[in-house]
């Protein structure tokens, strides 16, 4: 049996839809995603002007910073609510995982992180503009919250939404659907790892869109990513490989002392 979409059998409406299995859970994410504030101006002495900040989003909700965390959660809330949905058509795809996902993880953290630190986007004159287009929030917990307790628990559920929930979700969407869609009319038969030029390209140009504020780390690592599924046709081994990527990631964030890092997560 290969990872295409086969036995177990899906609920009717996944059976008709099958693009939900692949779609829903990040379209559900990105949207409440859009909610998420970026940080407060900062005034000349370097103090938040907090009381004068609303939400810089598209519709002016009265969104502050210190909102963050609970946004945060309540987007992972309702992310695993739609995984939960669309979990059938997860499991269709065997479970397995080869010797190449950690290294490909541990080496492309290594890249992210090295070429956000050289910062290409700056060295191109493109950093206001790509700061415009995808500004994290760059939210500190163990800085930004007094309460010492609610710090660290959040802390670990933005571990969590940054290692399993979102290595879950994009891997799905990008190798489940974005790869297969230019293969065929019903591309959900067409095995994944399977590939052409145009699958290619449009694995590495989405995900570049996804994360307009690292462009250059995007192409490569993303690139490195699209190699792994090419190599070992398992969408699983790209998941545990993000994951592996992430949490490095994130643990140099916190261990790094760095403020600036935090834009990684």
């Amino acid at each position: 049996m290969n990872s295409t979409d086969k036995s177990p059998a899906l609920p009717g409406f996944l059976q008709r839809r099958r693009w939900l299995i692949y779609l829903l859970p990040l379209v559900v994410y990105m949207a409440v995603n859009s909610l998420e504030p970026t940080p407060p101006p900062i005034d000349p002495n370097g103090v938040f002007t907090e009381d004068d900040y609303a939400s810089e989003d598209w519709i002016d909700l009265g969104i502050r910073y210190r909102h963050y965390p609970l946004i945060y959660t309540g987007k992972l809330i309702v992310t695993l609510a739609a995984m939960a949905v669309v979990w059938p058509g997860y499991r269709r795809h065997r479970f397995k995982l080869s010797p190449w996902a950690v290294p490909v993880g541990m080496v492309g953290a290594i890249v992210w992180v090295g070429l956000w630190k050289l910062d290409f986007e700056s060295m191109l004159g493109l950093r206001a503009y790509t700061d415009m287009l995808g500004r994290r929030s760059g939210f500190n917990p163990l800085a930004e919250i007094d309460n010492r307790a609610w710090a660290w628990i959040f802390l670990a559920i933005r571990f969590f939404g940054l290692v399993v929930v979102v290595a879950i979700i994009e891997e799905f969407f990008l190798r489940g659907f974005v790869m297969r869609f230019p293969m065929s009319a019903d591309w959900w038969n067409v095995p994944i790892g399977r590939a052409n030029a145009t699958a290619v390209f449009a694995a590495t140009l989405v995900p570049v869109l996804m994360h307009p504020a690292e462009p250059v780390a995007a192409v490569v690592w993303f690139t490195g990513m699209t190699g792994l599924v090419l190599a070992t046709r398992n969408i699983w081994d790209c998941v545990l490989a993000h994951g592996v990527t992430n949490l490095l990631m994130g643990a140099y964030v916190v261990l790094s002392g760095d403020p600036e890092a935090w834009q990684l997560m």
